[in-house]
């Protein structure tokens, strides 16, 4: 389960992350990871830039299954990505959308390919700044 203070809820905040950030998918998912300290709700006035939270947000439509699918897939989901929070950036944002395919995955395949989109998204980002 992912923590309060690393869950992506604001529209605003998708959007500005899957418009503004790096984007890297495999098969079954696509991560879009936007690197900026300044711009999140806890980076306010007093707060430093690096004190700010990574943070995630999942995006799973319709065409991934019936709702026993989509909730699979979330769950599976977000239990790959708390694992995978130390990897980010501080005051990182990402989303990660779940393709048709990943309503058929297993974990391991979930697993396999949100961690090589992230190392993707990462290191390109990374080339960017």
């Amino acid at each position: 389960m992912l923590p309060a203070a690393h869950r992506l809820r604001r529209s605003v905040d998708f959007e500005r992350t899957v418009r503004r950030g790096t984007r890297a998918g495999r098969s079954t998912v696509v991560v879009h990871l936007l690197v900026d300290p300044d711009s999140g709700p806890e980076a306010g006035v007093g707060a430093v830039a690096g004190d700010a939270p990574s943070q995630v947000g999942l995006v799973v439509s319709k065409a991934v299954g019936n709702a026993v699918h989509r909730n699979r897939v979330k769950r599976r989901l977000r239990h790959i990505a708390a694992a995978h929070l130390a990897a980010l950036p501080a005051g990182a944002r990402m989303v990660v959308r779940a393709l048709p395919a990943s309503g058929g995955a297993t974990y391991a395949e979930l697993d396999r390919d949100l961690t090589s989109s992230l190392d993707r998204a990462v290191a390109r980002a990374r080339r960017t700044t």
